[in-house]
């Protein structure tokens, strides 16, 4: 049960943080910055980002990907 308080306290008390540079497709360093070793995007509790930054990102790793600019995978 312990394991869980975290994730609750996650929604109420979230620091909106805004990206750095901009989420765009061109801007590939950054973007790898924002995924895994394995090139999966980080979640929002990672990134710190709000749900439209979020959604951001991903658009612009998913073109990313198909423009082969950033792998699919490792």
């Amino acid at each position: 049960m312990a394991a869980f308080r975290n994730f609750k306290n996650f929604t109420r008390d979230a620091k909106k943080t805004r990206p750095e540079e901009s989420l765009d497709y061109k801007n590939v360093n950054y973007l790898q910055q924002l995924m895994s070793p394995q090139h999966r995007i980080l979640s929002r509790k990672r990134t710190g980002f709000t749900g439209r930054h979020q959604r951001q990102l991903m658009r612009a790793i998913k073109q990313a990907r198909f423009l082969a600019l950033v792998a699919y995978t490792s």
